[in-house]
């Protein structure tokens, strides 16, 4: 079988692709720092050249920061599969502390320890050895049989790690050329544990709200002004102990509209990862969920909405102690967001309700900090599931479609800008130390990562 010469190549060469990760390694492209952007060019070019290799018409394009690089394979003559963009991106975190790493984090090794062998160097897991396991899986293809088995866009992105900033007007003034893919996969994310692979199909959105409470025009001394003045804390706290019911439902107006309920067959995926809640709650010193009290721990991270309040501030909090009723009291809350939510609805529900608890004394300014919604892929399309089998194949357990307690920007853009879905399937581990000293990747996600995206490959250019 044709699937079965491109696994064999991809463990004949794994050596070769190891080499060839560690050259990428070894170039410090830390993008949020100013002196590291021709180390970023360079790490640019090096892919440029690798995809180049492949055969790949390729090239690197400016933007006002880091460039993009942007390469497109044709696939078999005749080939009526879809056309698939990958995106991954180049650019890494800075390394502070230096003084906690074993190593230069820019001298990548291959290390043994008591979980297996791994790849020890900044960037090994996040993310460009996650973007190599597609190169590779395509390099084994292209080794095989001549071409690719379908026609692939290559995106990658050099300012993941600063925030993106060019990469919304980069999608935009390129939507032509790169809203022609079907669908796009996007390898920047993790295994659910090491022996179940995952595909992540909803990702929540955020909405922050910035609230500014003041009372009197001064602070106050509260031997004398205690109990006859409103104390803007006080107010404060009343709207923070509002916002959750004894059951841990949200109680903004409105803020259920358009949560969806999980499909049967999603929640028995779910059901069969055998999540431990009290495993997971007792690895930062808690043991009781506090979430909607009717919902399963997984449901609470990935699939329902939150309200958590992030920061309060207010009054003296230093050494010692100061009897000062404050003039001003602060919160910053965030929201997280499932399904069709609307944050400029919640946004507007919130504030309603939060001005309708003001009293006469007092007034309140808000300051919102980011709106987006949650991106839902449409796990209908046919691609999805083939992945998913593709994916089951490979490792030890079958793969689930799952959720994600976080966002991921890029995934929405292709979404509202390209009109693409996004497949999110990666092979990092939860303790791979990403943003931190000591940054791994598992030599058998690595290995495994490229045999995954060859079976992926397979499965859905056949359609």
């Amino acid at each position: 079988m044709a699937l079965d010469l491109v696994l064999t190549r991809i463990d004949t060469d794994l050596g070769g692709a190891v080499d060839r990760l560690m050259a990428l390694l070894r170039i410090p492209s830390i993008s949020t720092d100013p002196a590291f952007k021709g180390d970023c060019d360079r790490a640019a070019d090096w892919l440029v050249a690798d995809l180049e290799s492949l055969g790949a018409a390729v090239s690197k394009r400016p933007t006002q920061g880091h460039p993009m690089v942007v390469g497109q394979i044709d696939g078999p003559e005749g080939a009526t599969g879809p056309h698939l963009l990958f995106y991954g991106h180049y650019d890494v975190q800075p390394v502070d502390p230096l003084e906690l790493w074993d190593r230069d984090p820019f001298d990548p090794e291959v290390q043994d320890t008591p979980k297996g062998q791994v790849i020890r160097a900044r960037g090994a897991s996040d993310d460009k050895g996650q973007l190599m396991t597609f190169v590779e899986a395509c390099r084994a293809w292209k080794a095989e049989h001549g071409s690719l088995p379908c026609k692939i866009t290559f995106f990658f992105e050099g300012e993941e790690e600063s925030g993106s900033p060019s990469l919304v007007p980069f999608l935009k003034e390129n939507a032509d050329e790169l809203s022609a893919p079907d669908i796009a996969l996007i390898c920047d994310t993790g295994l659910f544990d090491e022996s179940t692979p995952a595909v992540t199909t909803m990702l929540r959105g955020l909405l922050g709200e910035e609230i500014v409470i003041t009372g009197p025009s001064k602070d106050l001394h509260s031997g004398m002004y205690g109990g006859i003045a409103m104390n803007p804390i006080r107010v404060l706290a009343r709207i923070i102990a509002s916002l959750h019911d004894a059951t841990g439902r949200v109680t903004v107006p409105g803020f259920y509209d358009g949560v969806p309920e999980l499909t049967e067959e999603l929640r028995a995926q779910w059901d069969a990862l055998g999540f431990d809640e009290a495993g997971f709650l007792g690895e930062v010193g808690l043991s009781k969920p506090a979430g909607e009290q009717d919902r399963t721990g997984l449901e609470m991270i990935w699939s329902r909405p939150t309200c958590e309040i992030n920061g309060i501030k207010g009054g003296y909090a230093g050494d010692g102690f100061k009897t000062v009723l404050p003039s001003k009291a602060s919160a910053k809350i965030s929201f997280r967001l499932v399904g069709t939510q609307d944050p400029h609805a919640i946004r507007e529900s919130f504030r309603a309700m939060v001005q309708s608890m003001i009293p006469e004394d007092c007034t309140v300014e808000f300051h919102g900090h980011g709106a987006s919604a949650a991106s839902v892929m449409a796990t209908g399309h046919p691609a999805f599931e083939q992945a998913r089998q593709a994916l089951s194949a490979e490792w030890p357990n079958p793969a689930a479609f799952i959720g994600s307690g976080g966002s991921i920007p890029i995934a929405g853009y292709f979404k509202s800008i390209l009109g693409m879905d996004s497949m999110l399937i990666g092979f990092g581990r939860d303790d791979d130390q990403i943003h931190s000293p000591n940054e791994k990747y598992a030599m058998d996600s690595f290995h495994r990562g490229i045999r995954s995206w060859a079976r992926v490959l397979d499965a859905v250019s056949k359609g």
